[in-house]
């Protein structure tokens, strides 16, 4: 019997019914983190029903398989309390769809996340991602955050690369470590879909612009990868600290198929050390703005290849955001182009603020 399952049936036939410092379903590791067993291991050991009885007589749930645990980190965060925060809940996978989208109403986050414990046949952790108004299909900081939970907390071995399965397809995280000493998190971005170009007199109109405010050097265009947003280039900061969505003025532009998720970006930043600065509004009951969005600078990525921006075929950039919302973020690009394909690649760093139990 694992040491952790044999202490935690230890407790409970002692009938201990003070809440433990530490999960049940999980062990303290030498640096004092905490590790969840993944359910396959009790199951595979015969525990659960052992366990699951145990612990009924006494009022506790079944430690090997019905416990969630809840993360919230701050992903592209260079410090605490910075970049775009994340709920990501491990041992749900009982959870319905409904239980799911109220939960991540609850957290009220840009996107809460929901990721099986137990790998799929192809190895891959099988992850579906809430915003609080609906599921959808891709997001960039979701996947780098939930790589990041599943690593630390979930998965065995500490191996540098975490395979996520979205239902667009598996996507894999790959860990680095800079030379002073940061863990950057990187994910491949899916291939990009260049769609319908927009008039920029219906864009600014949107924004609360001006047209001569739009850098004419490329155009404003819709782009998809698993979602759609629209990628609008700016002349200058003034601008882009000036714009906001507006939802009722956007409405002309949804009849035609435009998406209500806009992605500005400019070539002056806040920070000299940083090569763009963008934001992104959408919509989810009402207009609300990422602090850091990882989807949208692989949709830049792609845009910047694609039009011949920036001076050539292999970029490198550092792009800031959040800096509006008082969630400075700092989201890493690479792009080039590789046997006549795009190959983005978006990282950023991971800071853990919240992790307990889901009730």
């Amino acid at each position: 019997m694992p040491a952790a399952c044999q202490n935690a049936a230890s407790r409970a036939s002692r009938g201990n019914g003070r809440k433990q410092s530490a999960p049940l379903r999980g062990f303290m590791d030498g640096a004092g983190v905490h590790r969840a067993f993944p359910a396959r291991i009790c199951t595979n050991f015969g525990l659960s029903d052992l366990l699951g009885g145990l612990l009924s007589k006494i009022g506790h749930r079944s430690p090997c398989l019905i416990m969630m645990y809840i993360y919230i980190v701050d992903v592209f965060a260079e410090r605490r309390y910075s970049g775009n925060q994340l709920a990501v809940v491990t041992g749900g996978e009982g959870l319905s769809v409904e239980t799911m989208q109220q939960i991540a109403a609850e957290m009220n986050y840009s996107e809460t996340v929901f990721a099986n414990t137990i790998p799929e046949q192809d190895g891959g952790y099988r992850v579906r991602i809430f915003t609080p108004a609906r599921e959808i299909a891709f997001a960039g900081h979701p996947i780098v955050g939930t790589a990041w939970v599943i690593r630390r907390h979930v998965a065995f071995g500490g191996s540098d690369t975490v395979p996520l399965n979205l239902s667009m397809g598996q996507i894999p995280v790959t860990f680095e470590r800079t030379a002073e000493g940061s863990e950057i998190a990187w994910f491949l971005a899916p291939q990009v879909r260049f769609g319908a170009v927009c008039g920029r007199e219906s864009i600014a109109a949107t924004l609360g612009i001006l047209p001569s405010d739009i850098d004419n050097a490329s155009p404003v265009q819709m782009v998809t990868a698993g979602i759609s947003a629209i990628i609008v280039p700016l002349r200058n900061l003034q601008a882009l600290k000036h714009s906001m969505l507006n939802l009722d003025a956007f409405t002309p532009l949804a009849a035609q198929g435009f998406p209500p998720l806009v992605y500005l970006f400019c070539r002056e930043t806040h920070d000299l050390r940083n090569d763009l600065c963008v934001r992104f509004f959408f919509e989810a009951y009402g207009v609300r703005e990422d602090p850091a969005t990882g989807n949208g600078a692989a949709f830049l990525g792609a845009y910047l290849l694609e039009h011949r921006l920036l001076g050539g075929s292999d970029l490198s950039l550092r792009i800031e955001q959040g800096h509006e919302i008082r969630r400075p973020s700092l989201i890493r690009l690479r792009a080039r182009m590789s046997s006549g394909r795009r190959e983005v690649r978006v990282g950023g760093q991971v800071i853990a603020t919240v992790q307990g139990e889901l009730l």
